[in-house]
């Protein structure tokens, strides 16, 4: 016997949207419209709501309700040293260049549960500028900034993440970067240290420093045309001169307007450099 997907209608889906934005002021309206249907069909197929009515009356009902919605509608995918050729680039073409600086300000926007953080901070260790490096990490998502402050990662996804880091360039003993403890791996304290977890919404919240690089991956993707230009204006503001802007693999700067203020760094690793 199958069961059947539940479905939403482009109505049903606007005023779910509508509802979130007014009741507890995450606007969601300008995420890409067909990942949005698709993710809020799985969310309901996954808690048992048989009709977008009865979620949306729920969600306006109750918190706790909006609270999971909110946990499980964001895009939660990362990992450590993802994509290790583009931590090659940050090891031997930007790292070298931040070194010049007395405090290196980073912000990684979307951190998810901090796997990404966590790499930053492994590679700034090895260059010896974790101590002069302020990172602050952010995400829409509260579930995930108090998961990421614990700094505690599964134990069985390190092997893969120990892959990962080798071909980034990294030539430590990667386990001497946490503690094994039962089935969780726990980040040494002292890579932590330097690093402020907290909410930042992207759609909605403004500048709040100014960094020499920002680390924004794969998080774009889900954003409509017009977010997305929002979204780069932002860094754009946020960013130093000659700063380091970092994309994910299938983002870019050629739909924006403001694309002519950087220089490409890496056209392979979307790393790009503020000139203007």
């Amino acid at each position: 016997m199958t069961t059947q997907k539940a479905d939403i209608t482009e109505d049903e889906l606007d005023e779910m949207l509508n509802v979130v934005n007014t009741t507890y002021g995450y606007d969601f309206s300008d995420y890409s419209r067909a990942s949005m249907q698709r993710r809020v069909s799985r969310f309901m197929d996954t808690a048992g709501y048989k009709t977008a009515v009865d979620l949306t009356f729920q969600l306006k009902k109750d918190r706790s309700v909006f609270d999971y919605f909110l946990q499980r509608i964001t895009v939660n995918v990362t990992e450590m040293f993802r994509d290790p050729a583009f931590y090659k680039v940050i090891r031997q073409e930007v790292l070298p260049v931040l070194a010049s600086y007395p405090i290196i300000k980073i912000w990684h926007a979307g951190c998810s549960s901090g796997e990404e953080v966590f790499s930053m901070a492994i590679l700034l260790s090895e260059a010896g500028l974790l101590k002069r490096s302020r990172i602050y990490a952010t995400d829409v998502n509260p579930y995930n900034v108090e998961k990421a402050k614990k700094g505690i990662l599964p134990l069985n996804v390190m092997k893969e993440y120990n892959e990962n880091y080798i071909q980034s360039g990294g030539q430590n003993d990667f386990a001497s970067y946490y503690t094994s403890l039962y089935n969780n791996a726990i980040i040494r304290k002292d890579l932590r240290e330097n690093i402020l977890f907290s909410q930042h919404n992207l759609v909605t919240d403004q500048a709040f420093n100014e960094f020499q690089i920002i680390l924004c991956r794969n998080v774009m993707i889900y954003f409509n045309r017009r977010l997305q230009n929002r979204v780069i204006h932002l860094f754009n503001d946020s960013l130093s001169t000659f700063g380091y802007l970092a994309l994910g693999i299938k983002e870019s700067l050629l739909f924006t307007d403001l694309q002519n203020k950087f220089e490409v760094v890496s056209k392979d690793e979307k790393v790009f450099r503020r000139i203007k």
